[in-house]
């Protein structure tokens, strides 16, 4: 964690160059910090979305069919 300026006036803004600046530096020292998956991990995590989603989509495309069948059955009998 970086210090706090404390040369610059109580109450001032500091510029918008200078925030910029201090902006970007603390990005650059966080993205140091990030553990990045290797390749093999974000392919093999990559592919059990993929699955999840198909197996997911798969089970609420059924689930619809039913519920649409079904409701069409109810107003059969209703109406």
């Amino acid at each position: 964690m970086r210090a706090e300026i404390t040369t610059e006036k109580a109450g001032e803004r500091p510029s918008v160059i200078r925030a910029l600046t201090d902006y970007v530096r603390d990005v650059r020292v966080e993205m140091s910090k990030v553990s990045w998956p290797s390749r093999r991990d974000l392919r093999d995590s990559t592919l059990v979305v993929i699955v999840m989603v198909v197996l997911v989509s798969i089970f609420i495309g059924i689930v619809d069919r039913a519920m649409t069948v079904a409701f069409e059955a109810l107003i059969k009998m209703v109406g």
